[in-house]
């Protein structure tokens, strides 16, 4: 995809109707050839719609009107292309513990968290935040600071408790420590304008995790995985999560990744797999599918050891469960 074909998609099809500032902003970079040729000049995978936006706002820039935002860009671009190049888009998202519940929950007890791209870890803590599916009653505990609302469709198997997490670790290529003002700051900026219930949930999570901030390891899955399942306690199944990560894997990097997987559950340990992608991140999930996917931009596929359970919202807004395949 060209970068003004990108630009103009995330405007078009993933911050329209979420964020107009954004979709304004994006429309206008795709049409503006000058900002096209600098942004092309970074690393393609640098060269990502909401990393631009959020440098730009982590730097003070203007972003309520295009041609401020162009100006004041183009000027400091230098600033912006080095914040760019040292940062990543690294949004963690507790909403989409709501996504992740039923699977856990349903796992036997107690449970040891392996989550892979963690960001701030703050999807390490499903057990410590309030739920509310549809109109049903409040799940958690009462003093969480964090309360993930959740509309569902079909049968989804809201737990009457939360799961057991007996120990929780996360790995990231580059891990944000909780505790650190200024990496916040930067994971603020990733939540998009007009969001105003998101960001007031980052808070939140942000607030509860710095009293008992995760274990992160630096490294690649590839290097850190095996030994971080090894570590977790005897008697606990150990889940290995994610979500949204393979949008910043290529195809053989999300080959290699899957693999290594499904070698850990090969290999004898008590290993489940949760992953919670969009729907074209993992292909091999599609064929499986028990039903259409909705026509709603970036349906998610909740999944448990390779089989799709669920199409869930990007945040964690709505779940809808599959029906079960015919004849079982």
């Amino acid at each position: 995809m060209e970068t003004a074909e990108w630009y103009r998609y995330f405007a078009e099809r993933e911050v329209r109707e979420r964020s107009p500032v954004y979709e304004a902003l994006a429309l206008g970079i795709a049409a503006d050839s000058e900002m096209i040729e600098l942004i092309d000049g970074l690393p393609r995978p640098k060269r990502q719609p909401n990393l631009l936006l959020a440098a730009v706002r982590f730097l003070g820039g203007p972003y309520d009107e295009f041609g401020r935002f162009r100006e004041w860009t183009v000027r400091h671009w230098a600033e912006v292309r080095e914040t760019m190049l040292a940062r990543r888009t690294q949004t963690n998202e507790a909403g989409r513990c709501a996504s992740l519940l039923p699977l856990l929950a349903a796992l036997p007890q107690p449970l040891a968290l392996v989550e892979v791209g963690a960001s701030a870890g703050l999807c390490l803590y499903p057990d410590r935040y309030r739920y509310r599916y549809d109109d049903g009653p409040e799940i958690g505990p009462a003093g969480s600071p964090v309360l993930l609302t959740c509309r569902t469709n079909g049968k989804v198997p809201v737990p009457r408790r939360l799961p057991e997490v007996v120990w929780r670790a996360g790995i990231d290529l580059d891990p944000i420590d909780v505790r650190d003002d200024q990496a916040v700051r930067w994971l603020e900026c990733l939540v998009w304008p007009g969001q105003e219930d998101r960001l007031a949930r980052l808070r939140g999570a942000v607030r509860m995790a710095r009293q008992d901030p995760p274990r992160l390891v630096r490294g690649d899955a590839g290097a850190a995985l095996p030994d971080l399942v090894a570590a977790a306690p005897a008697g606990a199944t150990v889940v290995v999560y994610h979500s949204a990560l393979m949008p910043y894997l290529d195809a053989r990097a999300r080959d290699r990744f899957v693999a290594l997987v499904r070698s850990l559950r090969a290999g004898g340990l008590p290993v489940r797999w949760i992953s919670n992608e969009g729907s074209p991140r993992l292909p091999f999930l599609l064929p499986k599918l028990t039903a259409e996917l909705p026509d709603r931009r970036l349906a998610f596929l909740p999944a448990l050891d390779g089989e799709p359970l669920a199409m869930a919202g990007p945040h964690g807004e709505w779940l809808e469960w599959l029906p079960e395949p015919a004849g079982s």
